[in-house]
């Protein structure tokens, strides 16, 4: 990774080992978004077609399965039920109706027919941002979405093979996506008002062998923290620089994405994958594909909403 020097940044405390407090044998967990409402979780497995709540104050789980793949959530602003992003665009999801079916709301016209909907999160206006990937992983289509309240959709041709994020720093000035198959992190400036992306350049690069960039999320601090695919575990970063403050170890390869939660927010819930791992892999891996929590000295930040 990077070397440049840190302006000032440390780690936070580590008060413990990861734990996995859901064993699902999910075949490519991600999704992560706390709900401070409900006092949960929520996660998906995108190869599953699985949303998955998870309760960590009695351990309560419970699940719905979809028709497609489900890649990303968001709770709405004084509305029951979620944001979704599904295989083929955005939708509206409301779990505690028995019986519900998503519906779509939007489904972008110039995504490649081979294109899927990848990670995503709102931004602190309400706009929920979803990016798209090559369901091979090979060919660079992908694209970001900003879906607005009122229904307008923007996108931004990124060119990347697979795009995972967003996460935004603390002043909200710069949007970071991850181009993950090139192992390269793009800082954008951000503008809250607009949603427009200027300035694109790149903020970090894996070295080779530590995995790739896959979901990440952003602390109270404004650091950064970034689950890497085929590196087994979450890395912690400088925002300015990109420098490296330290890391948590996984007991398995595919480690997907992060989201902070918790009472005080000090609990960073990890997913992870089964998916691209082999039998004796898997085998030595029990826990793939499980979502993790570990405990934390410093919190993070309570997800924006969906404002429609």
């Amino acid at each position: 990774m990077t070397s440049n020097q840190s302006s000032g940044f440390a780690m936070p405390a580590i008060l413990g080992r990861p734990v996995c407090v859901w064993d699902a044998g999910a075949t490519l967990g991600e999704g992560t978004c706390w709900s401070p409402l409900s006092q949960s979780l929520w996660w998906v497995d995108i190869l599953g077609r699985r949303l998955y709540r998870y309760r960590p104050s009695d351990g309560q789980r419970s699940q719905w399965p979809f028709d497609e793949e489900i890649s990303a959530v968001a709770e709405r602003v004084g509305r029951p039920g979620l944001v979704v992003t599904l295989r083929r665009g955005f939708a509206l999801f409301d779990p505690e109706v028995p019986g519900a079916t998503p519906q779509y709301v939007h489904r972008p016209d110039a995504e490649p027919a081979n294109n899927r909907f990848n990670d995503g999160k709102c931004d602190r206006s309400g706009r929920f941002w979803g990016g798209t990937m090559d369901f091979d992983c090979k060919l660079p289509t992908g694209a970001l979405y900003g879906y607005d309240a009122a229904g307008r959709c923007v996108r931004h041709a990124l060119g990347f093979a697979v795009t995972n994020g967003p996460t935004w720093s603390r002043d909200a000035r710069t949007m970071y996506v991850n181009d993950t198959a090139t192992g390269r992190i793009h800082a954008f400036d951000f503008d809250a008002c607009s949603g427009e992306l200027t300035n694109r350049r790149e903020w970090l690069r894996f070295a080779r062998g530590d995995g790739y960039p896959d979901g990440m999320t952003t602390d109270a601090a404004g650091r950064l923290w970034i689950a890497h695919w085929g590196g087994a575990c979450v890395s912690c970063h400088d925002p300015a620089s990109g420098t490296e403050l330290g890391r948590i170890a996984l007991p398995t390869d595919h480690v997907t994405n992060c989201a902070f939660g918790g009472a005080n927010l000090q609990t960073l819930f990890i997913t992870t994958a089964r998916s691209g791992l082999t039998s004796e892999q898997l085998a030595a891996q029990p826990l793939a594909g499980g979502l993790f929590a570990v405990e934390l000295g410093e919190p993070g930040v309570p997800p924006s909403l969906f404002a429609g």
